[in-house]
C-alpha cells in the first residue's frame, strides 16, 4: 500500500511503499477511506512532541474492514468504522468508570515505537503513530481502536467525527457543562473550535463568542453557532463583560494549535467567578503555559478543567454526535473546506497553516 511517511521534523511527509501484516488475535484490518488532516499531526512534524521516526501520521479517520483476526467479535468485514486515537483494554481502573480516553493498560494502547504492524523493504523500523497511522491506504488496529457505524453514513464525515468534532463538542459539553443561557467565550476557530462552538451552540448557550485572528475563520464561525466573533482576547473580555452586564463568560474554551501562557491568562480573565477555563489545545510537554492568580483561583473559585478528547468516551459519543447530525441539529459537510488525495498531504498542511481550512480531508482513491 501506499503511506505517508515522516522520515525527519520539519521536513515534508514522503509516499512511500508500506506493508501491514494479516491481523493477528483481536486485530482488525481496515480499509482507509478518508483521513482528517489534524493539527496534531502537525505537532509530531513540526517537532513540538517527540515520536520515534520515520512513521505514519494520521489519526482522524474512518473505513471499511478487510479482515479480522482471531477472538474479534465486534465487527465483521464490510463493516464501517471510525478510528478512535486513544485505543482501550477495556478492563483498567479508568475504563471501568467510563473514562477510557484515560486507559493505563500499555500493551493494548501500546506507547510509541512498541507497535511492530508496519514494515517495508528498509532495514529501519517504521513506527505506527496513536496505534493507527490514518496516512495510509490500509491500517491494522486492535478492535477496541474502532466504533462501528452505520453503512448509509457518508465516511467523509463519519472520518471528522474521530477526532475534531468530538473534541471540540466535548469541551464545551462535557468538560465545559455548558448550560442554557450560558455565555462561553471559544479561543481557536480550527477543526476543533468550530466544534466546540456547535457544542456551545446545542447545548443552548445565549452568547458564543468565537476568537481568532482569521478573517475567514471568524466569518465561518458565524455559520457554526458563534453569536459573536472578534479578533483578539481583548475584544473577547470586553464583549463578554459588556453581554453580562459586567459579570463575565461561564466558560472559556482553549482550543489553539499551540496555547501560550497569554492566551490562557486571558481566558481566565474572562470568566465569571466559578466559571471555568477548559484547556483543550495544548503546547510542548515541557512549556508552562498556565499562570493565574490562586488569590483570583480560590477567592472566586474559578476552575481550569483539562480536556482530553472532549472528556469524551467515543462508543458512547460517537455514535451520539452522528444522530445529532441525521437529526439536522449538527453540521458535518460543511466542515470540510478542501480535499486532498494521499499524494497531496503536504498541500493540505501548508494551507492548514495558512489559515485556509477550516478541515481538509484525504480521500484514499483506493
Amino acid at each position: 500500500m501506499k503511506a505517508a511517511v515522516l522520515h525527519e521534523v520539519n521536513k515534508p511527509l514522503v509516499i512511500e511503499d508500506v506493508s501491514v501484516p494479516n491481523p493477528g488475535p483481536r486485530e482488525v484490518l481496515i480499509r482507509t477511506r478518508v483521513a482528517g488532516l489534524c493539527h496534531s499531526d502537525l505537532h509530531f512534524m513540526e517537532g513540538l512532541y517527540p515520536h520515534p521516526l520515520p512513521a505514519v501520521l494520521g489519526h482522524e479517520s474512518a473505513g471499511v474492514v478487510e479482515k479480522v483476526g482471531s477472538d474479534v467479535h465486534y465487527v465483521k468485514p464490510g463493516d464501517h468504522v471510525v478510528t478512535c486515537l486513544s485505543v482501550f483494554c477495556g478492563t483498567c481502573d479508568n475504563c471501568t468508570t467510563g473514562r477510557t480516553v484515560l486507559c493505563t493498560d500499555t500493551t493494548v494502547k501500546m506507547l510509541p515505537g512498541q507497535s511492530n504492524r508496519l514494515s517495508w523493504a528498509r532495514s529501519e523500523k517504521l513506527n505506527q503513530f496513536l496505534n493507527l497511522s490514518s496516512f495510509a491506504e490500509q491500517m491494522l488496529v486492535h478492535e477496541n481502536a474502532i466504533v462501528k457505524i452505520r453503512k448509509d453514513m457518508p465516511l467523509e464525515l463519519a472520518a471528522l467525527t474521530s477526532c475534531g468534532v468530538p473534541t471540540g463538542f466535548g469541551s464545551a459539553v462535557k468538560a465545559g457543562e455548558v448550560k442554557p443561557g450560558d455565555t462561553t467565550i471559544v479561543y481557536g476557530i480550527g477543526g476543533v473550535g468550530v466544534n466546540a462552538l456547535q457544542g456551545a451552540s446545542i447545548a443552548g448557550a445565549r452568547y458564543v463568542i468565537a476568537v481568532d485572528p482569521v478573517a475567514f475563520k471568524r466569518e465561518s464561525a458565524l455559520g457554526f453557532g458563534a453569536t459573536h466573533a472578534v479578533a483578539t482576547t481583548d475584544e473577547a473580555r470586553a464583549l463578554a463583560l459588556e453581554l453580562t452586564w459586567g459579570v463575565g463568560a461561564d466558560q472559556a474554551i482553549v482550543t489553539l494549535g499551540v496555547v501560550t501562557e497569554d492566551v490562557v491568562s486571558a481566558a481566565f480573565a474572562a470568566i465569571r467567578k466559578r466559571g471555568t477555563v477548559v484547556l483543550t489545545g495544548l503546547a510542548g510537554p515541557g512549556a508552562k503555559t498556565v499562570n493565574v492568580s490562586g488569590f483570583e483561583l480560590a477567592l472566586f473559585e474559578k476552575r481550569l478543567q483539562g480536556a482530553l478528547f472532549g472528556s469524551s468516551n467515543p462508543f458512547d459519543d460517537i455514535p451520539r454526535i452522528l444522530d445529532l447530525y441525521r437529526a439536522g441539529k449538527l453540521k458535518l459537510s460543511e466542515l470540510i473546506t478542501t480535499r486532498y488525495t494521499l499524494d497531496q498531504v503536504n498541500q493540505g498542511y501548508e494551507d492548514m497553516m495558512a489559515g485556509r481550512n477550516i478541515r481538509g480531508v484525504l480521500i484514499h482513491e483506493s
